[in-house]
């Protein structure tokens, strides 16, 4: 539904859609975890007895929003790497279909990919202590 906002614009091309549509994405799914009331690193959860599958949702939210904040980070130090991740991860997109959005061969998305997963790794665990 956040994509109709953008009928007047213009897509460039196919990529341009999937580059716009992950960031929409993006965006909705930190929305929705913030207004649950999730807070950084989990603080702020309820602390009552839930079943295993609330419980479960109340922590992605948390890591959600910690992946969200480190991804900020990394996109100031490496904003492709980002990119990736994020055409990735809440866009869905595969190697080759990142590869042809970003502008670059699949071998060097890969390498971003893993380069960024363990950047965001560090990132997270560090901002956990």
């Amino acid at each position: 539904m956040r994509l109709i906002d953008y009928k007047n614009m213009r897509w460039e091309n196919r990529a341009h859609f999937y580059a716009i549509a992950a960031q929409a994405m993006r965006r909705i799914l930190v929305d929705h975890a913030r207004s649950r009331g999730y807070a950084k690193r989990g603080g702020g959860a309820l602390k009552v007895s839930f079943d295993e599958a609330v419980i479960g949702v109340e922590e992605r939210g948390a890591e959600l929003i910690a992946l969200d904040d480190a991804l900020k980070d990394l996109a100031a130090i490496d904003p492709r790497k980002s990119q990736v991740v994020e055409l990735r991860y809440f866009g869905g997109l595969s190697v080759d279909e990142t590869a042809e959005v970003v502008g670059v061969s699949p071998v060097t998305v890969m390498r971003e990919w893993r380069s960024a997963k363990g950047w965001l790794l560090r990132a997270i665990s560090k901002g956990e202590q």
